[in-house]
């Protein structure tokens, strides 16, 4: 079984940057994607990676967000740029392109945009 460690959140002001990490126990999957939750509100898709280089973004964090990997420390990374206090939440990285609530869930890491 995979385990995922999520990294690299904080408290970051509206307009700053924040990278994030995944770093996976193993051999990354064919698709891998971030996923966030904000307090209240239901778990949804922010961004995705394949294997193949084909990548697919939240209409919420497209042109905000970037999404990256390295196979060679089974890693994988958000990069956010002019985040905003609705991007508030905790994010997890998983396989990509499966149902929610397929997944194990990891513990998250938090961000939160505010002045």
């Amino acid at each position: 079984q995979v385990k995922l460690v999520e990294s690299g959140g904080g408290l970051v002001q509206p307009g700053g940057s924040l990278r994030l990490s995944c770093a996976a126990s193993g051999s990354l999957w064919n698709a891998m994607a971030w996923y966030r939750q904000a307090p209240g509100q239901q778990r949804e898709f922010v961004a995705m990676i394949t294997s193949s280089g084909y990548k697919h973004f939240a209409d919420s964090v497209q042109g905000r967000f970037a999404i990256s990997q390295d196979n060679t420390r089974n890693t994988v990374y958000l990069q956010m740029n002019n985040l905003r206090p609705e991007d508030t939440a905790v994010y997890y990285c998983n396989r990509g392109g499966l149902p929610l609530t397929s997944l194990t869930w990891g513990q998250g890491t938090q961000v939160t945009v505010s002045s």
